[in-house]
């Protein structure tokens, strides 16, 4: 069975249902960090190992150049998490010892256990008493996390949350095959959260659609139907995953809105995953949305996974091209199959 004959499958057996919703009140983003690795890859850079093209690759994607970890220099996933991380407290205003929850988005960790989050929480010398722990919904895992991490804020006596997304991708990549490799780049990207009484409420969507076939990466050991070793790579169908990113992108957005009754015009920011390009401009048409509002970097990034949403919202700030305090819709979708979206209200520290 092909992998679009699965979706259609799982599709028929689990049917659309009402869309779940989140609220949490009183919660805010108050800083923002993020972390390239030093090397870039551009795409002729690409085109001396696979057979491919900047022209080919730009045109279908929108990337032209991407990072990987260089790891002679001690560069991974978990030195990208920790450096976003800092970053964002330090714009936060915030210390260390007011972190209550510590959350990492991420399907590349480089060791199942132990998770990414508690060995951040020794890298920034995180309270012993702070609930560490790794989400993995692949591209979504960012949004996924933030409403987990805003959700459970409620509970802990510190008033902070340190949610991050970030991937090394180019651990997990097979680079013959040019349909995989082309797309992917490492990266991390991190927000702080804050309870405050004086907060809008962090409204969520979210949904899954078990499938295994039109993004797949087996983990460490993991062996096939006739007991023989996988190679650990990541493997997609991209047509059926197209199908998908424009179905679920715009509805989970669209979702969103209507559970949080605000109005499109009334969001200063979309911060959409960014996977491809294409698959962003089909939802922006879709959602009748303001391009400009709808801005991506996917150019210079490639596809981060579950760092892609928090790398791009630390840039506009960054920027200067979000003024705070906005209004932000974050939305993601990846492999699971997994999609989820929120509006919070991004603030200056």
């Amino acid at each position: 069975m092909s992998a679009t004959e699965a979706m259609n499958t799982n599709a028929a057996a689990a049917p659309e249902s009402t869309p779940q919703v989140g609220r949490v009140p009183g919660v805010r983003i108050v800083g923002t960090g993020s972390a390239l690795p030093s090397r870039t890859v551009t795409n002729d850079d690409l085109a001396q190992i696979v057979d491919t093209s900047d022209e080919w690759i730009s045109t279908r994607t929108g990337i032209r150049s991407r990072r990987y970890c260089d790891r002679e220099q001690g560069e991974s996933e978990l030195t990208l998490a920790r450096d976003a991380a800092r970053r964002a407290l330090e714009a936060s205003g915030h210390t260390a010892d007011e972190v209550g929850i510590c959350l990492v988005a991420s399907f590349t960790p480089a060791a199942a256990t132990p998770s990414t989050a508690c060995l951040l929480q020794r890298e920034l010398g995180l309270a012993e008493d702070t609930l560490c722990l790794d989400v993995n919904a692949a591209c979504a895992g960012f949004v996924y996390a933030l409403y987990v991490a805003a959700s459970l804020l409620e509970h802990t006596p510190q008033p902070l949350a340190l949610v991050v997304g970030a991937e090394e991708l180019s651990r997990v990549m097979d680079f013959s095959d040019r349909s995989t490799c082309v797309l992917f780049g490492d990266g991390a990207g991190a927000a702080v959260l804050e309870r405050a009484a004086d907060a809008p409420a962090l409204t969520a969507t979210w949904g899954s659609r078990g499938n295994d076939e039109a993004l797949f990466a087996p983990g460490v050991g993991s062996v096939d139907e006739a007991g023989e070793p996988r190679p650990s790579y990541l493997t997609m169908d991209g047509r059926a995953v197209f199908r998908f990113a424009t179905e679920v992108l715009p509805k989970c957005t669209s979702e969103v809105l209507q559970a949080a009754g605000v109005d499109a015009s009334d969001v200063d920011r979309f911060v959409f995953h960014q996977a491809n390009k294409r698959i962003v401009d089909v939802a922006v048409r879709k959602l009748g949305l303001d391009p400009a509002r709808c801005a991506g970097n996917i150019d210079h990034t490639g596809n981060t996974s579950a760092a892609s949403v928090p790398i791009l919202l630390d840039e506009l700030v960054r920027t200067g091209a979000l003024v705070t305090p906005a209004r932000v819709v974050m939305a993601g979708f990846g492999a699971g199959l997994t999609w989820a979206s929120c509006l919070v209200e991004v603030a200056s520290s």
